[in-house]
């Protein structure tokens, strides 16, 4: 269970360092979530992802919007995945473990608007 906690206080905080500029601008939050496998894969763990931003006020589809990638397992995916999340303008993206997490780095080190 800290595991999850860990992720939903990550991917809230972040939620909450971007939103104020979303709403500026006038559109809705943007998050890229990169996945190493397949959606199928780890339904629970989306579920409490999205259940913890519906906890803190963020409700996929009304509020913010979520663009998904997953790399089905093939790690050497990971870095087109990321770098396509990027030319999404994703406002954060959010990835579990070290390759999806480098991959995100990396693409973002490399994009124009870092």
């Amino acid at each position: 269970m800290r595991r999850r906690e860990f992720i939903l206080l990550t991917g809230s905080a972040a939620l909450c360092s971007f939103s104020s500029h979303a709403q500026q601008a006038g559109k809705s939050p943007r998050i890229g979530y990169l996945g190493v496998t397949s959606l199928s894969d780890r339904p629970p763990l989306l579920d409490t992802f999205r259940q913890g931003l519906r906890e803190r006020g963020w409700i996929e589809g009304q509020n913010i919007v979520i663009d998904y990638r997953f790399a089905e397992g093939r790690l050497d995916r990971l870095p087109d995945l990321a770098a396509e999340l990027v030319r999404l303008k994703v406002d954060v993206i959010v990835s579990l473990g070290t390759q999806g997490v480098t991959a995100a780095k990396n693409a973002t080190r490399r994009s124009p608007s870092s």
